[in-house]
């Protein structure tokens, strides 16, 4: 770089610096809604991979040829599952301290 030229920093699309934004902190309600959002999606996502390692146990079984992969690919969805009920279970408290946020500020 040249004398005198500030560096310029490189931000890629996941590793953006999120201090060059000034935001205001949310409030009880928006917080409240953003988990309730977030619990629904992973108690779908945790239902959808269950079905899916179900789906892979019975591909295990009806493709003997291919047991090996089935197995992997059950183990892995149910894998997926318990960290998706496990996402849901904190945000559902995530959102009871919202709710409780949002009491506290009505008083």
């Amino acid at each position: 770089m040249a004398d005198g030229e500030e560096e310029k920093h490189h931000h890629h699309f996941f590793h953006r610096h999120k201090d060059d934004e000034e935001k205001e902190p949310r409030t009880a309600e928006e917080d409240l809604k953003h988990h309730k959002h977030l619990s629904h999606i992973s108690k779908a996502t945790a239902v959808a991979a269950g079905a899916y390692a179900l789906h892979e146990k019975h591909k295990a079984k009806k493709d003997p040829e291919n047991e090996h992969r089935h197995k992997i690919s059950e183990e892995i969805a149910a894998t997926v599952a318990v960290g998706a009920g496990g996402f849901a279970f904190h945000e559902h408290h995530k959102k009871k301290d919202a709710k409780e946020r949002m009491k506290d500020e009505d008083n």
